[in-house]
């Protein structure tokens, strides 16, 4: 079953957890298409000033100026963004954080695990997931 090649905005302010999953979509032999930003003001400037909008977002949640909950309030305001499946990919297993993305209309919440190879197991199953899905462009 062949997956369709995703579009992926992934919003992360640590250098190493950038690194890795582009070492996870290497080692997964996947050809998605990743954009990259720092924080989540960073993320939207570049979703706002392109019209050739992400398949998917996979969003951190702790960063500097913009975090991740502020972020996704800021994104679900908007007519044209909210639509963008986001899938929250943090460290936090806070159950407050986790309850706050629910509410906002988060389309996942993953926790990064410890181990690497556990990392491209969840990184795996995700992206097969939603290159599965039927996915809009609004």
């Amino acid at each position: 079953m062949s997956e369709k090649k995703l579009s992926i905005l992934f919003i992360e302010d640590d250098l190493v957890e950038t690194m890795k999953i582009n070492r996870t979509l290497k080692k997964l032999g996947v050809n998605h298409e990743i954009q990259e930003a720092k924080n989540g003001e960073e993320a939207l400037i570049l979703l706002k000033s392109n019209d050739n909008l992400p398949d998917i977002i996979l969003l951190d949640l702790n960063m500097p100026k913009v975090n991740g909950l502020e972020f996704l309030k800021i994104l679900k305001q908007d007519e044209k963004l909210k639509y963008l499946p986001t899938i929250v990919l943090t460290t936090s297993n806070n159950h407050k954080d986790i309850l706050e993305c629910y509410k906002i209309g988060i389309a996942g919440y993953i926790l990064k695990p410890l181990s690497f190879d556990a990392y491209i197991n969840k990184l795996d199953k995700l992206l097969a997931y939603w290159s599965l899905n039927e996915l809009i462009k609004v």
